[in-house]
């Protein structure tokens, strides 16, 4: 048994070594809690212009899946956290799930579904458990109603994981949190049953933003001076430290070879210092040149992640900023589907999205002629709706003055009230000007009229609201 048991293990590591020879899939995340959202249509025939293959959503939005149908892209869908526990709870529920979000979508000249993802980041740390208990109940339900579906072996499960999941000093003794040790035993054991990979998101950039200590140079792939030795193994980058304590990790549960997908990773181009164009460039550039080598880790020589999905595919004007002011600000391409920098996927550098329909080129700013001694309250009003983390420190509109400041947050009022006149009066200290106001790398943004119904609903207005103030303080 047991010489059969090192067998098997060998034949594992020989197969995965072969699939080596298959490059890493690079893929995209697409999120869309969005200010001002291009239609599904449009970001589907953006993805394929690009040739990116491979899409990870976070809901079933039935308008982008819909989208997506016959675009032969392979697709992950997502569950929400707050959906856990019903669908653990009832297999009626499960089984009414996947018939409404997967098979209806699925089938010939349907959407391409590979994965559901069971929760996003569900044993994060900050959620002090709660989560935790409804993952394994979701999952078994969730199998089932596959099954019942006939589509065990086409549509795998899998659970988005954070970095904090697990921990070291150094890779080699990477372990998952002892609160979660249990819990991952199941989960890892239920993804090697069904043939699942695991899936994890990692981000060197939180590591650089959260640690005024964290080594910069170490966040990127251009090599490093701040390398990590490891016994026989250096690391000269965060990413590979990361992965590869997950792959000790898993080794120490028994599963030293299982898939790893990695769900999220990228860099952000805005809302604070270490966050611009050159840095994302950098790095995501660096990412996709990396895996695409296959070299993969030092735990995993010459054998790179299954996938990775870049985070994230457009900027999102909608999401909360409790995290940051660079959360907004995460995509590659800027809201209306405009490529922010060269960046080579394996495909070719980044094409542009065709057939943007944009509102006029007029804009909103603060009339000159008017004294701005009371604006405060208008001020704080626009940018409680639209969008002001560019403002704040180490953003690109950071330098444009008092004026500057009120007239970029009517303007992006203005913007995301489709031009209406009266979004501009602010009681007399806004006016319309056909002259484009942006200064330098600070971009007066005009909307597009193609606009999908925006997913930003009240909760997220009222984090955003909440979380914005003590930005506005800092400006006015």
């Amino acid at each position: 048994l047991k010489m059969g048991t090192v067998s098997l293990q060998a034949l594992l590591l020989s197969l995965c070594l072969s699939a080596a020879a298959v490059e890493c899939g690079i893929g995209v995340n697409w999120g869309t809690v969005a200010l001002h959202r291009l239609s599904p249509e449009t970001v589907v025939n953006l993805l394929k212009a690009n040739k990116i293959e491979k899409v990870k959503l976070f809901d079933t939005d039935p308008e982008v899946l819909t989208a997506l149908m016959g675009s032969g892209i392979e697709t992950m869908v997502g569950i929400p956290n707050e959906m856990l526990s019903s669908l653990g709870a009832s297999s009626s529920a499960s089984d009414s799930w996947i018939s409404q979000n997967v098979s209806r979508f699925m089938g010939k000249g349907g959407v391409d579904i590979r994965y559901i993802a069971v929760g996003n980041e569900p044993f994060l740390s900050s959620y002090s458990g709660q989560f935790e208990s409804y993952v394994m109940p979701a999952l078994i339900n969730l199998q089932q109603s596959l099954s019942k579906a006939n589509l065990v072996g086409i549509v795998k499960l899998v659970v988005p994981c954070n970095a904090d999941a697990y921990l070291s000093s150094v890779p080699s003794e990477g372990a998952f949190r002892p609160d979660l040790t249990d819990l991952m035993a199941q989960l890892v054991t239920f993804l090697n049953s069904n043939a699942s990979p695991f899936v994890v998101n990692i981000y060197p950039f939180l590591s650089l933003y959260g640690n005024p200590d964290f080594p910069q140079d170490y966040a990127f792939f251009e090599g490093s001076s701040h390398s990590i030795a490891d016994g026989p193994n250096v690391y000269t980058n965060a990413f590979d430290g990361n992965y590869d304590t997950l792959v000790a990790a898993l080794s120490k549960l028994g599963f030293p070879q299982m898939p790893i997908v990695v769900g999220e990773v990228g860099w952000p181009t805005d809302g604070v210092l270490s966050a611009n164009l050159t840095s994302a460039r950098v790095f995501n550039q660096g990412l996709v040149n990396h895996v695409l080598s296959n070299r993969g880790t030092p735990l995993r020589p010459g054998v790179p992640p299954v996938d990775v999905y870049i985070f994230g595919l457009l900027d999102e004007g909608g999401k909360s900023v409790l995290p940051g002011n660079f959360e907004r600000h995460w995509g590659v391409f800027s809201f209306d589907g405009q490529a922010k920098y060269p960046l080579n996927l394996g495909n070719g550098v980044l094409k542009n999205a065709r057939r943007v329909e944009y509102l006029p080129s007029r804009w909103c700013v603060a009339n000159p002629a008017r004294d701005l001694s009371t604006v405060s309250n208008h001020f704080k009003l626009a940018c409680s709706y639209a969008d002001c983390t560019t403002l704040s420190y180490g953003g690109s509109c950071n330098d444009i003055g008092e004026k500057g400041n009120v007239s970029y947050a009517f303007n992006g009022y203005y913007q995301m009230q489709k031009q209406n006149p009266a979004s501009c009066e602010f009681d007399g200290v806004g006016m319309v000007t056909f002259l484009d106001p942006s200064i330098g790398n600070c971009r007066f943004l005009v909307g597009v009229k193609d606009l999908a119904n925006s997913s930003v609903g009240f909760a997220e207005k009222k984090s955003a609201f909440f979380a914005v103030i003590f930005l506005i303080f800092l400006l006015i």
